[in-house]
């Protein structure tokens, strides 16, 4: 007897063991990346816009105040401030070259020179100026170095006057981004089409800059520039007629393919454009159709995903950040958070993907710089423009403790479907599952509203799965791929071998600008296999049974005397626990906070207008921000949350009054 009881726990041994694992909790982003903070004086505020380090490993911080300070052992517990330099207009970048430090101000790229050694900059020298209206939103953001010694800077439109919310190109060369020479003695302009392009740059030797949504923006994402693009845009169009212009683009022929809905009222006043819901519109890829100087996004970042405020675009370095040395951190300011990106070439065009990677700093993510002993120092500011930190400013360190997290590494576009890799082998039942997986794709409008919803999204089907010997690769095959689309993949399923985690971010978002060519994979090399159609077929088997069996019983249910057989309930408010979900996949969470002001208005404060659930409701599908002056950011059009869910939605938050 005890020989059998023994042997029957032997064998529960390993179920007991999977039970066990899969029941621990998957480790979080802080459990591999510390945020650490960088002691500053007391009463020095760091709105940075700018970070460098030095040959030495000092840290060159320029703050959007004017002043720049030079950083000593910025690692240590203790750094030493230095002010190096102040009294410049809002530096918004800040690079080394040859001894000095450059930056961009408002109207200038600047030379900061310390000649005698005593720590501080005693020569500030224009090395190229452009020109300025005047205008708040005017901008300018560099430089970057290319591998020549030549700067790339770019400059912000500004707003029209009775137009607040259309950009506007006053001056030349507002929209665009230039190339100024080595020694500075001459500027081309390089590329138009840019809104709002906080974030240069280098990767492998190539200009990307990164964008915000905003209007004719219907998404943030990351371009490469080459000489002559246009990223769409208009309003730098203005001075595509200047003798050294490379883009002969006219903003009428843009126009043609889409109205630039500039309407007035009754009383004679423009009327801001919004998103109108079951419109005909166009997407970017089918303007581009009609105007092939066009550039499309290399990636898109899904906006309320992917941050809202895209930032500093840096790659990571070799024996950095383990796995992922080799790929790209994008900053967003707006959601104070990091995201990763993988890029390839696929017929001679950029794609990739792009992931969630490290949320939780103190104030917007604006640039990035790697220190010499591989952590990297992030700048923030918020000033004027909103961010999910409670922070207006800070300078703080992100540290990998070399933990390896279980992650998607990169997904690859195939002929068939992707390929996606991943930092640690996979549990082979679960990867083997088509269950494990979804698949979604979308695009946005092209249009001069601000921001664009989500747009034809549509299913795509997971049909096979090829997971490799190694377990580090699994293979889609996936039905209805569409050029041009963002691709939401999702692993949920999927689960590490060893301790039966889930992955961190388990959601990647590829821009399929073209499907390579290539082999297929045979429906015979792969799993088929859904446990959730298994599982559906079974409960449906099981219905029919019972049904059967309480015909042939001839049962009914019972119902008292007084009572009726069905009560009409009143409707439930949802508890936040049940309207969380609704909240992180419409991305609200992305902009409020159920308490305080983050990017948007906290949801107290909306409940406070008393609107009627109906009128909130009307207000997600068209938000009017003139009811909320003071917030830099404007909401986008929600018109794809179901009315159902917007309801849920406006139900719970109406329930914090």
């Amino acid at each position: 007897m005890k020989h059998i009881i023994k042997k029957a726990a032997m064998c529960l041994l390993p179920l007991m063991a999977q039970l066990s694992s899969s029941a621990q909790e998957t480790p979080k982003e802080e459990d591999y990346f510390r945020i650490l903070k960088v002691s500053a004086p007391e009463g020095t505020l760091l709105e940075v816009g700018g970070l460098t380090v030095l040959p030495n490993g000092d840290l060159g911080v320029a703050t959007r105040r004017g002043d720049v300070f030079i950083v000593e052992n910025p690692g240590s517990r203790r750094p030493h401030f230095r002010k190096f330099a102040s009294g410049l207009h809002e530096i918004l970048g800040l690079t080394y070259k040859n001894g000095d430090l450059y930056c961009a101000q408002r109207g200038e790229l600047t030379r900061l020179s310390d000649t005698n050694n005593d720590g501080k900059a005693d020569v500030y020298e224009t090395v190229y100026a452009w020109p300025l209206s005047g205008h708040y939103h005017e901008y300018s953001f560099g430089p970057k170095l290319a591998p020549d010694g030549s700067f790339f800077v770019s400059g912000n439109v500004a707003f029209g006057n009775e137009e607040w919310w259309r950009g506007e190109s006053r001056v030349p060369w507002r929209g665009w981004v230039m190339h100024i020479s080595p020694d500075g003695s001459h500027m081309e302009p390089w590329a138009t089409g840019m809104r709002s392009p906080c974030g240069l740059g280098m990767i492998d030797g190539e200009l990307f800059y990164s964008e915000n949504q905003g209007d004719w923006m219907g998404s943030g994402g990351i371009w490469q520039v080459k000489k002559g693009d246009f990223v769409g845009h208009p309003a730098g169009l203005r001075w595509a007629d200047m003798p050294n212009s490379p883009i002969k683009l006219k903003d009428e022929d843009l126009y043609k393919q889409v109205d630039q809905r500039r309407i007035r009222n009754e009383q004679g006043r423009m009327v801001k454009p919004e998103n109108v819901v079951n419109e005909e519109f166009k997407t970017l890829y089918e303007v581009k159709k009609a105007i092939p100087q066009i550039k499309l996004p290399a990636v898109w970042l899904p906006h309320g995903v992917l941050g809202i405020s895209n930032s500093e675009i840096l790659p990571i370095p070799e024996n950095t950040f383990g796995p992922f040395a080799g790929q790209t951190l994008v900053g967003d300011q707006g959601q104070s958070k990091i995201m990763r990106v993988v890029l390839e070439k696929v017929k001679g065009e950029y794609q990739g993907v792009a992931f969630d990677f490290r949320t939780g700093f103190q104030s917007g993510v604006l640039r990035m710089a790697w220190g010499k002993d591989g952590s990297l120092y992030v700048g923030e500011t918020n000033r004027g423009w909103g961010s999910a930190g409670d922070a207006n400013e800070g300078l703080q360190r992100l540290v990998w403790n070399n933990r390896i997290p279980f992650e998607m590494h990169t997904v690859k576009a195939m002929p068939d479907g992707f390929e996606i890799t991943f930092t640690l082998p996979v549990d082979r039942k679960s990867a083997s599952d088509l269950a494990s997986y979804s698949i979604e794709s979308f695009i946005y409008k092209y249009h001069p509203v601000y921001g664009s919803p989500t747009v034809n999204s549509e299913k795509c089907e997971v049909k096979g799965v090829k997971v490799s010997e190694d377990g580090m690769k699994v293979r889609l095959i996936v039905n209805n791929l569409r050029q041009y689309y963002i691709h939401n993949i999702s692993v949920d399923g999927v689960r590490e071998k060893d301790n039966f985690y889930s992955a961190v971010h388990p959601n990647a978002y590829y821009t399929l600008n073209n499907i390579p060519d290539g082999a297929k994979l045979a429906m015979s090399e792969v799993s088929t296999r859904n446990s959730a159609k298994e599982a559906e077929a079974a409960a449906a088997k099981a219905k029919a049974a019972e049904a059967v069996k309480s015909k042939v019983g001839g049962t009914k249910p019972v119902v008292k005397e007084g009572e009726t057989a069905a009560v009409k309930a009143a409707p439930k408010v949802p508890t936040y626990e049940e309207v969380k979900p609704l909240l992180l996949k419409y991305t609200c969470a992305a902009c409020h906070n159920a308490d305080k002001k983050q990017v948007g208005p906290a949801f107290k404060d909306i409940a406070k207008k008393k609107y009627t659930n109906d009128m909130m409701v009307k207000l997600i599908y068209n938000p009017n921000p003139e009811n909320w002056p003071g917030y830099a950011t404007e909401m986008p059009p929600m018109p794809q949350v179901p009315r159902a869910d917007a309801l849920r939605i406006a139900s719970w938050i109406n329930s914090l009054k």
